[in-house]
């Protein structure tokens, strides 16, 4: 029986993909109109995209409907298309805020970063430390945001060779903001991760998607149902004493951006291997990701199931 959950497990995990949406010649018609004329240009098309892929790709649809059905689930069919079509406009968006950045800069966007100052005083622990993002608001639009740190920064990032959509950095060939860890390398990259918070750098991880072995996540409820999600980055901060920032931003408006630090983690030494022994941080964590849901709901960007049981 503990196989067989195993192997249910793993099957959930391989479901989740990073490919993109759309052909790569579709993706440079909207980055035509961008370098043309701007979002202005841009946005007219997304909307008529986005309604396509709502009416004609019910496989899209059900992407979004694994959350939305969690976070609204008194809503009517109607009504749940309705925030189908809401929630796609907005990452669309967010995607073309975040081109824009690559073609003209990034200097047209205006971030708001209040707790940068709070950053900077656990970066002068020189334990490291450890952003903890989610699929949220414009997580790839705040790259730029990085290097004002002032440290160099780390990212666990693995990237589908079918995603076309490219980063901001990659439209102008900029410098990368950050350097790479692949999930997929050598002890699922722990030792590099090790590396660069020993020598106070800071690691960027998503805490709300899972890489590799299904041995380092943990079910946790979320949204009233129990959901998947990954400790090992809490086992990383427990061995080398990082603080885990919890690392959110939103979309305010047109090319403006939130970044808020709704909690600062610290996880004990010593806790050893087990799944339990890191359960309350990752709830921590969790709950953090709930209350932004309720403040932003329509800026919930996980788009597969990770309410599947094992």
């Amino acid at each position: 029986m503990k196989n067989d959950a195993r192997t249910r497990s793993a099957r959930r995990l391989k479901r989740w993909t990073s490919r993109s949406i759309g052909s790569q010649f579709q993706h440079r018609i909207f980055y035509a109109l961008i370098r043309a004329g701007g979002i202005h240009l841009a946005y007219p098309l997304l909307y008529a995209v986005v309604f396509y892929y709502m009416t004609c790709r019910p496989s899209i649809r059900q992407k979004t409907a694994f959350y939305l059905e969690k976070r609204f689930p008194q809503k009517s069919a109607a009504q749940r298309f309705a925030d189908s079509y809401r929630i796609s406009m907005t990452l669309g968006k967010v995607l073309i805020e975040r081109a824009k950045a690559g073609i003209r800069g990034p200097e047209t966007l205006k971030l708001s970063f209040p707790a940068k100052a709070r950053l900077f005083g656990l970066l002068e622990e020189n334990r490291g430390l450890i952003l903890m993002n989610a699929h949220v608001g414009g997580w790839q639009v705040i790259l730029p945001a990085l290097p004002s740190l002032g440290r160099p920064v780390k990212m666990l990032i693995e990237r589908d060779a079918q995603d076309v959509d490219l980063h901001y950095y990659e439209h102008a060939r900029r410098p990368r903001p950050f350097a790479a860890i692949d999930p997929k390398g050598f002890l699922g990259g722990s030792l590099e991760m090790m590396d660069a918070l020993e020598r106070g750098e800071i690691l960027c991880v998503m805490g709300d998607r899972v890489f590799g072995s299904d041995k380092n996540v943990i079910h946790v409820p979320f949204l009233g149902k129990r959901a998947v999600f990954p400790f090992s980055a809490f086992k990383i901060a427990s061995v080398s004493g990082a603080p885990v920032a919890v690392f959110f931003s939103h979309r305010i408006g047109p090319n403006r951006y939130g970044i808020e630090i709704p909690d600062v983690i610290r996880v004990p030494a010593g806790l050893g291997r087990s799944p339990r022994a890191f359960g309350p941080y990752v709830h921590r964590f969790v709950a953090a990701l709930d209350a932004y849901t309720r403040e932003h709901p329509y800026q919930f960007f996980n788009f597969y199931d990770m309410w599947t049981e094992s």
